[in-house]
């Protein structure tokens, strides 16, 4: 194999963390060379808390803080509504979302400055190393991409917090929290550490945006949300971009329980994980939507969008959402959303999400069709026809096999 040009310009995955802040220093170390970090602000809120500060005291030569999260939810979260997208029928990939618009943009960064490297902290064990690199590779192909997990001689993080003390790096692990966090404006995960064992029980003060179920409030919350073309538009009447649709969703959501989900999902690269998710207005939204969709496509359109979904979710949690197919997928979906218009009542109380009633003025839904009462539409005498004909494979294998 040929062996890789040393770096002269990095740019870097940036979140202040113990893995990221000993990669950046390592890196210096290593390269002897620039390394920029950069930090997406996808809702993180709290955690990018004097983060320039610790970057440059760590050794960046720059430090890019983004405000992505309006693009975040207009065009990654909306997207993955308007498709259904729900891996192995239960994650709402709050992270899978997140990762190729922070390397897109990391790789806007790297074109202004004149780098010829990328740099993250995922592990090789993980999903995020494929949605990073994927992403750099479809963006910015001719540039190196270093992945220190995969090359560095440390063990593991008991080794790294032992570097991060020697350069004089704060390590932000402690033993109250003895796992690893991923918040964004889509969810809250929980990785690692005490849930590795997936019979142990989440703690519940682990819970950061949403209440306990039985903490909620005893009486119900009301929302009507309005939907045009597959997107929630306003929310009680009130007009909102996608950014505020997700935040005043997150904060309904969770102050009534909604949205947790603990769950064993098999990663690409083959193992399986156990993960604790807290996504309140992704769920909120994903029934709304889901449920919208039952009165505005016809069967057939939603039946095979509904199949479809399953393999939109795939490529997400991939990490291939600039690869082609995923272009035509996208394509497909948003053209079933044409006619996706009208309004959602939910209702949410003590951790459900329900949906208690639906209108719209693109409603394929028929009271004279569905009526049990007699009627004029549907002559029931003609299903007989369609049976016999829809029943004669069935009745032509009997009479051979039988």
């Amino acid at each position: 194999m040929k062996e890789k040009p040393a770096p002269k310009k990095i740019v870097l995955a940036y979140s202040g963390g113990l893995d990221t802040s000993v990669i950046l220093a390592w890196l210096k170390d290593t390269y002897g060379c620039e390394v920029i970090a950069f930090c997406a602000d996808v809702g993180q809120k709290e955690e990018l808390t004097g983060l320039e500060e610790k970057g440059k005291n760590t050794g960046a030569s720059k430090v890019y803080i983004q405000d992505l999260r309006l693009e975040f939810a207009r065009d990654f979260i909306f997207p993955a509504i308007r498709g259904n997208a729900i891996y192995e029928m239960r994650y709402l990939l709050g992270t899978s979302l997140a990762r190729p618009l922070i390397a897109k943009a990391m790789a806007e960064v790297a074109t202004k400055e004149g780098a010829d490297a990328f740099s993250h902290g995922a592990t090789g064990k993980g999903n995020d190393q494929v949605r990073f690199e994927l992403t750099f590779k479809a963006l910015s192909p001719n540039l190196q991409i270093i992945a220190p997990w995969r090359t560095w001689d440390f063990g593991g993080r008991a080794d790294l917090i032992e570097y991060a003390k020697k350069k004089g790096i704060p390590v932000p692990v402690t033993a109250a929290k003895p796992y690893s966090m991923d918040r964004n404006l889509m969810h809250l995960s929980f990785e690692g550490g005490i849930l590795e064992d997936p019979f142990n029980e989440p703690k519940e003060d682990m819970f950061i945006l949403t209440v306990s179920p039985e903490k909620a409030p005893d009486k119900p919350t009301y929302l009507e949300l309005d939907f045009e073309n597959g997107d929630c538009v306003s929310i009680d009447g009130k007009k909102m971009n996608p950014l505020e649709v997700m935040e005043t969703l997150n904060d309904l959501g969770g102050k009534n329980g909604v949205g947790r989900v603990d769950i064993v999902e098999n990663r690409l690269v083959g193992i399986k994980s156990r993960g604790v998710y807290e996504t309140p207005g992704g769920t909120i939204l994903h029934i709304a939507h889901r449920d919208l969709e039952s009165i505005t496509l016809d069967r057939d359109t939603q039946h095979k969008k509904d199949e479809l979904s399953q393999e939109f979710a795939r490529y997400i949690y991939n990490g291939q959402w600039y690869s082609n197919q995923m272009n035509a997928l996208r394509a497909y979906m948003d053209y079933t959303q044409k006619y996706v218009n009208g309004t959602i009542r939910i209702k949410l109380y003590k951790g459900n999400c329900t949906v208690v009633g639906r209108k719209s003025n693109k409603s394929l839904y028929n009271a004279g069709l569905s009526t049990f009462e007699k009627e004029e539409l549907y002559n029931q005498y003609d299903a007989e026809g369609f049976i016999n004909l829809y029943g004669l494979p069935m009745k032509e294998w009997a009479r051979v096999n039988k």
